[in-house]
């Protein structure tokens, strides 16, 4: 696995990083194979990307009729609610381009957990053609950090956190009181490329504790791919050199 660090002055030049190994990620895999599969994050760090994204600079240089949507978690809300992050998406990026329908892989959260885990791991391996124990290899995963080292909807000490055999699942995370539909860390091994977007000064004991003290006790300390790069900011960074 090839990993590096990249260190950005603010979170809107993170953005512009981001949105720059996105473009050439996108424009490698559809002269390949002429589509490119990205899964996407949520939170506020990857908004600007998304923004970025939807404009005419970066965006107009994309041929989204090629480019196919998945989401790396969602919380158990409807498509509409001010939470969910397919929505953030829909807002800051969907709603802005051309993208046929079809290419939109969203988790539903209106529905059950265990259900919507079930469904959204059926599309994927739909999409993919998958047989038992394959793999989905997206070309990009976009990811984040938050302060306690989660990813995805991957909390520490959480049941996804030991999923080695679901693609998608259900996480009861139990410090919110809340559902989370995940992707696992095993659907994203085989990427083709890796995306870490962490940002905020509060990021900053959780990121040394990834990469400079290597303890493996974070869920973002498991995630493994093909070529893995850290973007984060300078507040983030703020302990790397201790």
């Amino acid at each position: 696995m090839r990993r590096g660090l990249l260190i950005y002055d603010g979170r809107d030049e993170l953005a512009m990083g981001a949105a720059a190994f996105f473009i050439d990620s996108c424009r490698n895999a559809i002269s390949e194979k002429g589509l490119f599969t990205v899964v996407l994050s949520g939170g506020n760090t990857p908004i600007g990307l998304y923004k970025l994204l939807a404009s005419g600079d970066f965006g107009g240089t994309v041929d989204w009729r090629a480019v196919h949507l998945f989401w790396g978690d969602e919380r158990s809300v409807p498509p509409e609610s001010a939470e969910s992050n397919f929505n953030t998406v829909r807002r800051s990026l969907i709603s802005k381009i051309d993208i046929p329908p079809g290419n939109i892989h969203r988790i539903k959260g209106e529905l059950p957990p265990e259900e919507a885990a079930s469904a959204y791991e059926k599309s994927i391996r739909d999409f993919f053609g998958l047989s038992s124990g394959e793999l989905p290899r997206f070309d990009l995963v976009l990811l984040g950090m938050g302060a306690d080292g989660h990813t995805l909807s991957i909390f520490p000490g959480t049941e996804a956190a030991c999923n080695q055999e679901k693609l998608a699942a259900a996480n009861y995370v139990d410090k919110l009181k809340a559902w989370r539909i995940t992707l696992t860390l095993r659907a994203i091994t085989d990427a083709v490329m890796t995306l870490f977007l962490v940002s905020g000064r509060e990021k900053a004991e959780a990121l040394k504790e990834v990469l400079v003290d290597g303890e493996g006790k974070y869920p973002a300390s498991a995630v493994t791919g093909r070529k893995l790069l850290w973007l984060v900011d300078k507040e983030a960074a703020l302990l790397m050199g201790e």
